[in-house]
This record gives structure tokens, C-alpha cells and sequence, in this order.
């Protein structure tokens, strides 16, 4: 029975993980072109009130390349393998194809291809490789304009043997045993595009743009509000009066602040709002998304007119109103489902779990079942067992029975005739025969 209760749990359970599976698949393989969802929030605000969506993004912010493609920069650094472990610069190179050498020993002995920043071969050469050479090399890629960095390190060791020249990997770098007086190349390749090409229309590269989704719309199916890009173009779309409350700052990509300001709201502009960031040129993809609800309009009290007294009036800065400061919507950062199938995957999670503790109960009952039969079958009070030995033992009573029977006759001799017949008619036993069992104690 044991052996049948395993398998059974084992093929319960991965049916099960085939159902978690199926009904988990969607939501792990979604992916949407339009960024990568950074943040979320869910605000609400009161009718007829202003709602400001915060977006902002410091990467976005537009810094023009005046220097022609300076910003780009390759540079290489040396770990030396001796006791103080000194790190220096060895040279320079940037994307107009300027470099710089920083020991003058290494004059015309190391240098980087020219075309590095076209072809994307940002290698070392040197030549004529002394014992001084050796260390970790690193090439680092830094990206300005973007902010982006990157880096590979490559390890020279230097030998006297041709023998020992060698090449590997040591599961972090590349290892590379030169000859002495050999030239070496120390590899460093990245022929990413934002690597290799200039920073050509760049303005036009940023852009910014809100959607919005009404309750029950899908995300492909949302209506485009407004377009702004770096150059400073500004689109809107809906409506007249929708392209009248809604707006952007003009200093946003100056600013890294691409918020939307919404005036006058109504209930119709609750929904699901969309803040898309793109900077192709550097790569960058970011949405944030934004719960607007719509509650209703706070009463205003009416301010009775102050009538003519004579009590001191107030200057601005003693007035215990002025320091009052108004409390803004409150906002609460949750995470929303984007589309209706979140609730089948919190279904399909909840069956999953359900499914598995009925396993686990199933497996109790019969591992318990199992026990009980195994004791049934061995009950030790159906046992027969053979009859025991029937041991008699006699105790000191028949020792004080036989000094009675030994002390009969002399009391006999010592009475009359007639008394001894009396005493035989009273005890006829007395005058047979006994014979008595006795332990030999007695």
C-alpha cells in the first residue's frame, strides 16, 4: 500500500505543476514594446479640482552634444601584480579619435586602432612586451551622453619560454602568457550601434508622449493625449477642450520633469494614464502608470462678510491663517493589473494551493490507513502461548502440623484408657497413618 501511495502523490503533483503552468504561462511571457514598467501609482482627487501625474526621469534630461561626439570616451587601466597592487591610466581615446598616452615610456610601444569608434575594436597593442607589462588590464567604455559604462578586463602574464605561451579563460577574464619582446593584443570588442554611430538627429531621438485608458479599454486600444520631443515639437491629440486641460511643461526635457497637469476634472477623465519614455538613441524604454479616481467635490463653506469692529486688524505675517498650508490629494502607490487575466492567474495560484494541501491530506490518510492494517494483522492477544509449569510449594504450616501430629502420642500415653478412646472417638483420624509432604527445611 506504501508503495502505491508514492507514486500517486507524485504524479498528483505534477499535475499540478502543469495546471500552475498553464494558467501562470500568459502573465510571465507578456511583454509590451512600449517600455519596461517602472512605478505605479493610484491617485484620487476630488471633482472639479487640478491632478498633477508625477513623471520624471534625470536620464531623460536633454544635454546636446555641442562637443561633437566627445562624449564617448575608451580608456585603458593597469592592475600591476607586484605588492602595492598600483592601479594607473595607460591611455585615452576618444570617439573623434584623439588619444592620449599617459607614461612616456610607452611612446609608440602601445596604441589603440583609429578606427576603434567605427568598427567597434577597442584592443591594446603592444609591442615589445617587458616584465613590466605585467598585471590586469581593464578597457573601459564610458558613454556620457547616455550614462552608460562598461568594462573587460584581461590578464598578461609574461614568460622567457615560447613553450609556455598560452591563451585561456579562468572563468572571469582572459588569461594571455606572452613571450618577452613578443607584441601582444589585448582583445576589447563592442560593436554596439551606440557605440559605433554618432549622435546624428539627436534631438529627435527623445520623446515623450501620455496615454489613457478608460475603464474597461485595453492597453493596445488607449488614446494618445500628447507627443513632446527634445526638439521642442509638441503634438496633441483628442478633443479641443481635452487638449485644453491637459498639458506639459515646456522646460520638461530641460528639467527631467514630464508630468501632466489635468484641470478641471470630471469623472469622465478617471481611467488608467500612461507616462512612455524613449531615448532610442541611448536605449532607454521606461513607463509609469497612473490610477486616476475621481471622487466627489468637496463642499465649499461660504465665507460670511467680516463685519466693521474695532478690534486690531492683522498684518499678513501675524495672521494665524497665514502660515496654513494646503493639503494635497492623497496618493496611495499601489500595483494595478494591466489587463482582466490578473484575476485567473490569483485564481490559479489559490486551485494550486488548494490542490497540494488535498495531496499532503490524501498521502496522511493513506500512510495512516496503511499502519492500522499492519496492526490488525498482529494482535498479541490471539497468541497462543504454551501452558506454564504448575509449581506446589508448601509452606511452614505443615512443619507446625507435623510437631502436632509427633506430640499426639505422647499426650495419649499420659491420659487414662477412657479419655484415649474418647479422643479416638473424637478424632478418628488421629490414630491412621499420616503422611505429610514436608520440604526438607522442616
Amino acid at each position: 500500500m506504501k508503495n502505491l501511495a508514492v507514486p500517486l502523490c507524485a504524479q498528483a503533483f505534477c499535475l499540478a505543476q502543469l495546471l500552475a503552468s498553464f494558467l501562470f504561462s500568459p502573465a510571465l511571457g507578456q511583454s509590451d514594446g512600449s517600455g519596461v514598467v517602472v512605478a505605479m501609482y493610484n491617485i484620487s482627487a476630488p471633482q472639479g479640482s487640478q491632478a498633477v501625474l508625477q513623471c520624471h526621469s534625470q536620464r531623460m534630461v536633454w544635454t546636446q552634444d555641442r562637443l561633437k561626439d566627445r562624449q564617448r570616451v575608451v580608456h585603458w587601466d593597469l592592475l600591476r601584480s607586484g605588492p602595492d597592487h598600483a592601479m594607473e591610466r595607460v591611455i585615452d581615446m576618444f570617439s573623434a579619435g584623439d588619444q592620449r598616452i599617459y607614461n612616456g615610456y610607452n611612446q609608440g610601444r602601445i596604441n589603440m586602432p583609429k578606427t576603434a569608434f567605427k568598427d567597434g575594436n577597442f584592443s591594446l597593442v603592444i609591442k615589445d612586451v617587458a616584465m613590466s607589462d605585467k598585471g590586469i588590464y581593464s578597457c573601459n567604455l564610458h558613454h556620457h551622453y547616455c550614462h552608460l559604462y562598461e568594462s573587460i578586463k584581461v590578464q598578461l602574464n609574461v614568460t622567457k619560454s615560447a613553450r609556455k605561451e598560452k591563451r585561456f579563460w579562468d572563468g572571469q577574464k582572459a588569461v594571455y602568457v606572452v613571450l618577452l619582446g613578443s607584441t601582444v593584443v589585448l582583445p576589447c570588442v563592442n560593436r554596439r550601434p551606440i557605440w559605433t554611430e554618432g549622435n546624428s538627429q539627436e534631438d529627435q531621438q527623445q520623446v515623450v508622449h501620455w496615454d489613457r485608458q478608460a475603464p474597461g479599454v485595453r492597453h493596445d486600444r488607449a488614446d494618445r493625449l500628447i507627443d513632446l520631443y527634445a526638439s521642442g515639437e509638441r503634438r496633441h491629440y483628442g478633443p479641443l477642450f481635452v487638449q485644453q486641460k491637459m498639458n506639459i511643461s515646456a522646460k520638461a526635457f530641460l528639467q527631467g520633469d514630464f508630468s501632466l497637469t489635468i484641470s478641471d476634472i470630471h469623472l469622465q477623465d478617471q481611467g488608467l494614464y500612461s507616462c512612455h519614455l524613449h531615448h532610442h538613441y541611448c536605449g532607454l524604454h521606461e513607463r509609469r502608470i497612473f490610477q486616476l479616481t475621481v471622487t466627489p467635490p468637496v463642499p465649499q463653506i461660504p465665507q460670511i462678510p467680516q463685519e466693521h469692529t474695532d478690534e486690531p486688524q492683522y498684518l499678513p505675517n501675524e495672521d494665524p491663517n497665514t502660515n496654513m498650508v494646503e493639503v494635497p490629494p492623497h496618493v496611495i502607490n499601489v500595483i494595478l493589473p494591466e489587463q482582466r487575466s490578473h484575476f485567473l492567474h490569483q485564481m490559479g495560484y489559490i486551485l494550486a494551493t488548494l490542490l497540494l494541501l488535498a495531496l499532503i491530506v490524501l498521502a496522511i490518510v493513506l500512510l495512516t490507513r496503511h499502519r492500522k492494517r499492519q496492526g490488525q494483522d498482529f494482535d498479541p492477544r490471539k497468541v497462543e502461548s504454551p501452558p506454564l509449569p504448575t509449581v506446589t510449594y508448601v509452606g511452614h504450616t505443615s512443619c507446625v502440623k507435623k510437631e502436632y501430629e509427633q506430640s499426639i502420642p505422647e499426650v495419649k500415653a499420659k491420659q487414662p484408657r477412657g479419655d484415649k478412646a474418647g479422643l479416638q472417638e473424637q478424632s478418628p483420624e488421629g490414630s491412621g497413618n499420616v503422611q505429610t509432604l514436608l520440604p526438607k527445611s522442616c
